[in-house]
């Protein structure tokens, strides 16, 4: 039979210092104790005189422990028997909750850092201390933040019953704790009015989401389902009161819808409307472009405009109208490869009553009778039959024409603009397009950008659009976050500028909550943004003075385009005019 032998105090300086965070649940770690005594096999000596701490023995593979003042001069007490109990033993690496279970069947728990290696032990009694003042501490800090918190707060549990319900929850639904607390959420709100419940029956979350618990109220809800091993406990909603700002938005949208119908009105009016309203854009082409069209107010020359499908060719050619003619005069526009060929000479020319079977018995005036005293828009010109493109040529030759069935000559009075997005030139090397026809329309020439040759507009236009489109769906926006507008700056955008508005208005419909999010972006920009190559130069800054470099290279570009004025250039900018002063400081 072993005898206990010899003891000895463990000394583990790796064990101290530790840092405790004393709101969380000790680390196993932190609740080892090291004041033991563990006996040797090689001598029998009684035990030192030291205060009363638990000594452990082992006998074969397994531990045992008793408190030292149980010991005597007499060491020939059998390990195994009382007052000795078995120790419960596992390693460092253990979890407290290992611990914990381990505890639940003895009184001392042994830490080996290897076996038969022991570097402390943890005490039943000193563990569950440790674990409700930790609780207490926790439930202290938590109360406190609870009542601390402005928003709305509210729990519920597995069963959907209130938990917690703050001040900011009182206030909002005028519903007092003391009335909800531990009764079903359900007794007080409609089911389909409990984004609370839907966390807790799928587990989803929200995020500023816009939510109408009442008729008469409107919040920003967050919902998250709380899990503990991987089983939804229960759920949690903090919810901010915008029904003010919903309202005042409402009242905006409103006002904005009447400031836009009568500066509406007032363009009619108004004597000399400003012919580049509807062209948006501050980029060096845009504005390369329209000096070139106020130079054009001064001649009647014919304009060819260039340029890719959705570039906006018919709002150039607008301009180009308004400077001169001004807004009362006519603009006719006519696609030429939307009409088909055999009606192609009826609708440019017009016809006599009786003309051809099927004829509008009182005749028809043509488009270029239509834009008598103003201009005829030749859009897709490059589509115009071959035919036409002859009867044409002599109209501009001679200024008068025949109308379809008609005897008698008609005078010309227009001026032709005409737009393609294919290359007239190889169209005449294929025989698709007459060479004199395209002498007589490419006078002056406008070749309008891309949107990705000017990626600069797109913060303008998207912003003219959002505006649009708010007011037509009556969907107030209040945000468009970063993200959204950096995939719309990285996008290539090979639809141009009606590619973009389209965009927009997906973006307005789907902003239910009256926020732009990432989400809603069309699947294309998404999954497509181009991937431009950067090639870092060798005295590269730190990010945030690469970010301060290029930002002032923005402002001092601002600042230019407003000819030195520094007010300007930060309402441009969309910052206040301190801030200007503060970021060109740095």
């Amino acid at each position: 039979m072993r005898k206990c032998s010899k003891f000895y105090t463990l000394e583990l300086p790796l064990l101290k210092g530790m840092i405790e965070l004393n709101h969380k649940l000790p680390a196993l770690t932190e609740l080892i104790q090291t004041n033991m005594q563990i006996f040797n096999d090689q001598e029998l000596l009684p035990p030192p005189l030291v205060k009363t701490i638990p000594v452990f023995a082992q006998r074969q593979t397994s531990w045992y422990v008793t408190d030292s003042s149980h010991l005597t001069v007499n060491l020939t007490i059998d390990c195994t028997q009382a007052p000795w109990e078995p120790a419960a033993v596992t390693t460092l690496d253990s979890t407290l909750a290992d611990a914990i279970h381990l505890l639940a069947t003895h009184n001392y728990l042994l830490i080996e850092k290897q076996p038969g290696v022991p570097v402390g032990y943890l005490h039943r009694g000193a563990v569950i201390q440790a674990i409700f003042s930790s609780y207490e501490i926790l439930e202290a800090y938590f109360e406190t933040m609870i009542k601390t918190m402005d928003a709305s707060i509210s729990v519920i549990d597995e069963k959907a019953r209130v938990m917690v319900w703050t001040e900011g929850a009182e206030r909002i639904f005028s519903l007092k704790a003391k009335e909800t607390m531990g009764r079903p959420i359900t007794e007080f709100f409609p089911l389909e009015m409990l984004e609370t419940l839907k966390s807790l029956q799928s587990g989803q979350s929200l995020y500023r989401h816009q939510h109408q618990p009442r008729e008469d109220l409107v919040v920003l809800i967050n919902t998250n389902p709380i899990y503990l091993h991987d089983k939804i406990i229960g759920a949690v909603a903090a919810e901010t009161d915008i029904t003010s700002q919903v309202r005042l938005n409402q009242e905006l949208l409103n006002a904005n819808k009447k400031v836009n119908h009568l500066q509406q009105e007032m363009a009619k009016l108004s004597p000399t409307p400003d012919p580049f309203a509807q062209i948006k854009g501050t980029s060096l082409p845009i504005r390369h472009i329209k000096s070139m069209i106020q130079k054009l107010s001064a001649t009647q020359a014919t304009v060819l405009i260039t340029g890719e499908s959705g570039v906006g060719k018919e709002l150039f050619a607008k301009s180009v109208h308004d400077v001169r003619e001004g807004s009362n005069a006519p603009f006719i526009a006519i696609n030429c490869g939307a009409i088909s060929p055999t009606l192609f000479e009826s609708e440019l020319f017009g016809y006599e009553k009786g003309a051809f079977s099927g004829a509008d018995q009182k005749g028809k005036k043509g488009m270029i009778e239509l834009a008598r005293g103003g201009t005829l828009f030749l859009d897709e010109v490059g589509e115009m039959p071959l035919d036409m493109q002859v009867k044409l040529l002599r109209v501009l030759q001679e200024k008068k024409y025949y109308s379809v069935g008609g005897t008698k000559q008609i005078e010309a009075d227009f001026r032709i603009i005409a737009a393609t997005n294919k290359n007239l030139e190889e169209l005449v090397k294929e025989g698709k397009f007459r060479q004199d026809l395209f002498y007589r329309l490419n006078v002056v020439t406008l070749k309008i950008p891309p949107l990705r040759e000017r990626i600069e507009d797109t913060i303008e236009l998207a912003h003219f659009f959002l505006y649009e489109f708010s007011l037509r769906y009556n969907r107030p926006i209040h945000a468009i976050s970063q993200n959204v507008m950096q995939n719309l700056l990285q996008y290539d955008w090979p639809g141009n500028i009606r590619e973009l508005r389209n965009a927009i208005e997906r973006l307005v419909v789907f902003a239910t909550d009256g926020i732009i999010k990432e989400e809603d972006l069309p699947y294309s920009l998404q999954g497509q943004t181009k991937q431009v190559p950067i090639e870092l130069p060798p005295d590269l800054f730190s990010l945030q003075e690469e970010i301060e470099a290029h930002e002032r290279r923005v402002i001092l570009r601002a600042i230019e385009l407003e000819n030195g004025n520094k007010q300007a250039a930060a309402k441009r900018l969309g910052i206040s005019r301190a801030t200007l002063y503060n970021k060109l400081g740095k």
